[in-house]
């Protein structure tokens, strides 16, 4: 029987990134504790919880390839995360305003049936245009984004608040590298064309 592929994460957004791929598969709540560790670096944080996450629902899924994923902003050496609410998104979009930006994504890709794991991180970074409180007080009442790292949706209306990317993958910047996960698949013998 052939595995089963597995999204181990309730993202709409990562959920829609893999639709691209025109592949079956499910998803499943990793319930993870997503706090760093004292001294780890933004790229441990992002691979530790990618592989975490794939790794929580290995036992649901015994016949699995299990995906796991997770991101965080990083702006002048300090981890920016998801903000929750208005002001705490006013002052991320502030301090990155004319600043460059990167994000980590972490990526891990489980076999539950022979427990191989592969994981990376891959960087994107983001330049920021010059923002007035003005910008960001419109741009945030317009999109709402208080559950994406850095405060903006680059798929959506946030696109207007930068003035350029650079990385390998623009799906990297959403939260899910595909051209990355194809290269897992085939490694483990899954063709996604």
């Amino acid at each position: 029987m052939p595995q089963k592929l597995v999204l181990a994460s309730t993202s709409p957004f990562r959920k829609q990134l893999l639709e691209k791929l025109h592949i079956d598969f499910s998803t499943a709540n990793p319930q993870v504790n997503e706090d760093e560790l004292p001294g780890e670096t933004a790229i441990q944080l992002v691979e530790r919880l990618a592989i975490a996450k794939a790794k929580a629902v290995t036992s649901d899924f015994p016949n699995a390839l299990i995906i796991g994923s997770d991101q965080v902003c990083l702006n002048n050496g300090h981890i920016l995360g998801k903000p929750g609410n208005f002001d705490n998104a006013f002052k991320q979009l502030k301090a990155a305003s004319g600043q460059h930006v990167t994000f980590y994504t972490g990526l891990a890709l489980v076999n539950s049936v022979t427990g191989e794991v592969q994981s990376l991180v891959e960087p994107y970074d983001v330049y920021f245009r010059e923002l007035s409180d003005e910008m960001i007080t419109n741009y945030l009442h317009k999109e709402e984004p208080y559950n994406c790292a850095g405060s903006f949706k680059s798929e959506g209306f946030g696109i207007s608040l930068f003035s350029r990317f650079e990385g390998k993958d623009p799906n990297s910047l959403i939260g899910l590298p595909l051209i990355s996960l194809i290269e897992m698949l085939e490694k483990e013998s899954f063709e996604v064309l």
